[in-house]
């Protein structure tokens, strides 16, 4: 035998030089004179089933009765018969002799014997995978007897086959005949090679051979009959081996026992039509068969019938044997997601099941499918996606994500629904690590910078929360470019309290990737504002992150004074995805929504604080989010963000590539262009220890033109008073109130210390005058003024009597009105 098969592979003889697949090993069982191997396609190595027929000579009656069976295999077609795939005959040498061989190639199956001991079932689960069993073989014999007229002639255990789906399917065509009522002629072609047929599976009128009343019975006398045997050999655990055994009735159970003696009646015109037993046994009603038929006719199910089976699906797979569920029900499932005839909650049902399977069999049976569904143009798809993702995330090749996952998850950021904006957005702390730096700096970054600006305060906080949890997948000049601004510029300026807290946490997480000179020009002047903030978890935090950086600053000073020039390392945390310890999503799935009281301005110290109180959104089910707390204010700038850009409600909202080059250049598309310096810290630092080495000048007190002298005016009632107990004195000339807007400069933007860099005066300026109000500075109102020293006091803009014009200082910043003297 082992020769033989090496000869096959090898392809000795004739006939097989061009085989396409390859011979494994032998089944222990088959039909018949058959051999059943394993086999593999030398293309693509798939695996397939190859079952041979050997004869000493062409004219063998067991390969003239093979050829029928080729023949018939060829061109009978039905989901419940076995698929053909190939066949051919060649001469094959055993020895000296040589043998004439039949090679039928067909989908990879084992012999049910085989498959129902690897099974191992009992009790109620046996019987329903029977029974799902029976229900498919029924379904091929009644298709065969009632609607092509045929006669299979050997319905019994070995003539069954099991797919690797464990679907159960007819083969055995040898005996194959057409039905011939008509025909009275005796030695009639009909069931001509029934002699192939044990003697116990023939029903009495073929084994007397009376085909005058096989004639006169319907066709599925003969079928049905063996039909009867199946059961028998199923349920008895063993072969059939002489017809009296038919008889025993213990084994059977007791809602099929009826049909079961129906199938074996004596008399050939009484026996059950194989489809009366498909649509009337009792037996076959059970979960797992009316499951998976509910499945297979999925299209035709309106939405309301598969909402609801998908919502109990999950605690009927519980009940079924585990086996069944992934090698039946799974691939299923996950064929009628793919073609769309699935609701959404079968995405959960799906993701439970591949939950069972090892990661090699879920990254080859549930991903290719999960991948397909991230172009789906259902958004109930979309959403639960993105609400499981946490689930498959992390088994997604970074190929797979860069190039077809993340471009229809990115056009969700620009979607009219900000449930599914933030869903996108939270995704990406799964899918981030696996993108490339091209997509991180070209595509993402850019989407992050229109949600730092979301209509939504909740999407602006998770936004921030996000940058600092994926700044460890940036490189070295992305970090730069973006966190510095994304925190400061943005965050910290934000009306919305844990926006705002948001940003001072992820400066603290993200501390190890600034330089020293950023964290003293940049970094701690935004910090120290908000440590005078209305809401105390704000105030809390900058506290908190005060001393952290001024920490790093006395590591730094220390190494100066050693001679240590290497830059002082950041004590920043670095987070992983998932870790919400430090830096977790401050809201959840837009529970919290901000209200009009949220995009409020910044109250002063004394203000109290209003708790928000949100209704949850009818769009989330999943977690609740933590309380939000935002000011009841009325006087500072009121900074509201603009709403984000609508996209197709049908589909993910495609971003044309002319589009997003446009928004590219908007001015709220990145963060370079809201940099507040125009020049380097390393520039800045410069003209500050410049300034400091200056002499101070004791300018001349101006000389009032008037005998009287002007006394200062009172400062207005509405000035602001967050900075009023830590201020310096005021000077003599009157105060500005904070009300007045900065001016638009980005150069004198966030620059709070511009206003004490002392360089000579160039020449004698204008009386500084309020410029445009700029919405996006929110400091400029609230900056401390400068220290008083003996220098000519600014003129207060027409305020005071006989005050003069101060010199334009060097580095002061334009359009901010000062209310001190000169340096």
């Amino acid at each position: 035998m082992f020769k033989f098969l090496k000869d096959v592979v090898s392809g000795s003889g004739s006939g097989l030089k061009d085989f396409p697949y390859t011979v494994g090993e032998p089944h222990a069982s088959a039909w018949g004179s058959w051999t059943h191997h394993r086999g593999a396609s030398k293309d693509d190595g798939s695996p397939v089933s190859i079952f041979s027929l050997s004869g000493s000579n062409p004219q063998d009656r067991h390969l003239v009765a093979g050829r029928n069976g080729v023949k018939r295999l060829r061109t009978v077609r039905h989901p419940n018969i076995l698929s053909f795939l190939h066949s051919t005959e060649a001469e094959v040498a055993d020895g000296p002799a040589v043998k004439h061989t039949i090679y039928i190639v067909t989908e990879p199956v084992t012999p049910l014997s085989e498959k129902v001991k690897e099974l191992n079932l009992g009790g109620t689960q046996r019987d329903e995978y029977f029974a799902w069993g029976l229900h498919q073989i029924s379904k091929a014999v009644s298709f065969l007897n009632n609607d092509c007229k045929l006669v299979h002639g050997n319905v019994c255990l070995s003539s069954v086959v099991v797919t690797q789906t464990l679907d159960w399917k007819l083969h055995a065509f040898d005996v194959l005949s057409e039905f011939d009522a008509n025909n009275e002629i005796p030695g009639s072609p009909m069931l001509q090679f029934e002699w192939l047929v044990g003697t116990q599976y023939k029903p009495m009128e073929l084994t007397k051979s009376d085909w005058a009343s096989i004639r006169k019975s319907p066709p599925w006398a003969i079928d049905s009959w063996g039909l009867g045997c199946l059961i028998y050999e199923l349920f008895s655990g063993g072969k059939l081996t002489r017809t009296e055994d038919l008889r025993n009735i213990a084994s059977i159970p007791k809602s099929l026992l009826p049909d079961y003696q129906k199938l074996l009646s004596s008399t050939p015109s009484r026996r059950m039509n194989p489809s009366k037993l498909i649509d009337n046994s009792e037996f076959f009603q059970n979960k797992l068969v009316e499951t998976i038929q509910f499945m297979e006719v999925l299209n035709l199910k309106d939405s309301v019938e598969k909402d609801s089976f998908f919502r109990k699906l999950p605690n009927i797979a519980e009940q079924l044997p585990r086996e069944i569920v992934l090698k039946k029900l799974l691939p299923v499932l996950a064929s009628a997601l793919e073609f769309g005839s699935a609701a959404a909650p079968a995405l959960t049902v799906l993701l439970k099941m591949g939950s069972w399977l090892p990661s090699d069999q879920f990254s080859a049976k549930v991903l290719p499918t999960i991948v397909k569904l991230f172009a789906s143009n259902d958004r109930a798809i979309r959403v639960s996606l993105l609400q499981h993702i946490d689930q498959f995330g992390e088994s997604l090749a970074a190929q797979t994500v860069d190039e077809q996952v993340f471009p229809h998850v990115a056009t969700g950021f620009s979607d009219t629904s900000s449930f599914l904006r933030e869903l996108t957005l939270k995704s990406m702390l799964v899918l981030a690590p696996k993108l490339s730096q091209r997509t991180i700096s070209g595509s993402l970054l850019k989407y992050l910078s229109k949600l730092q600006v979301d209509e939504e305060p909740a999407i602006r906080t998770n936004t921030t929360i996000l940058l600092g949890n994926i700044s460890s997948y940036m490189n070295d000049g992305t970090r730069k470019r973006v966190l510095i601004n994304a925190f400061t510029v943005r965050a910290l300026r934000d009306t919305f309290p844990p926006a705002r807290a948001a940003g001072i946490m992820a400066l603290s997480v993200t501390s190890s990737y600034y330089e020293m000179t950023e964290i003293a020009t940049r970094i701690l002047p935004n910090v120290v504002v908000l440590t005078f903030d209305p809401d105390s978890d704000v105030r809390t935090k900058a506290f908190q992150a005060t001393d952290q950086f001024l920490q790093i600053a006395k590591q730094h000073h220390e190494k100066l004074n050693t001679g240590d020039n290497r830059p002082a390392e950041g004590t920043g945390v670095q987070l992983k995805p998932g870790n919400a310890g430090l830096l977790g999503w401050a809201m959840s799935s837009l529970t919290q929504k901000g209200k009009a009281s949220d995009h409020g301005p910044v109250s002063t110290a004394n203000a109290s604080n209003s708790q928000v109180s949100a209704s949850p959104s009818a769009a989330s089910d999943t977690q609740s989010a933590p309380v939000a707390y935002a000011p009841s204010t009325s006087n500072s700038v009121d900074h509201t963000a603009p709403a984000s850009e609508s996209s197709s409600l049908d589909g993910w909202g495609e971003l044309e590539n002319d589009n997003l080059q446009e928004e590219n250049g908007s001015d709220k598309e990145g963060w370079d262009d809201v940099d507040p310096f125009e020049k380097s810290p390393q520039s800045l630092l410069s003209n500050i220890q410049a300034a400091q080495k200056r002499p101070v000048v004791q300018p001349k007190q101006p000389v009032s033109n008037s005998s009287r002298s002007n006394p200062p005016m009172a400062p207005k009632a509405d000035d602001d008073a967050l900075w009023g107990p830590m201020a310096v004195p005021a000077p003599k000339s009157a105060l500005k109130s904070a009300d007045i807007k900065p001016s638009t400069s980005h150069n004198a933007d966030d620059d709070l210390w511009g206003s004490i860099a002392a360089p000579q005066p160039k020449s004698s300026g204008k009386p500084l005058k309020p410029a445009a109000a700029n919405n996006d500075d929110l400091w400029g109102a609230i900056a401390a003024p400068p220290p008083v020293t003996k220098a000519r006091p600014l003129a207060s803009s027409g305020r005071g009597r006989g005050a003069k014009p101060a010199p334009k200082l060097g580095a002061q910043r334009i359009g901010r009105t000062s209310s001190t003297g000169g340096l």
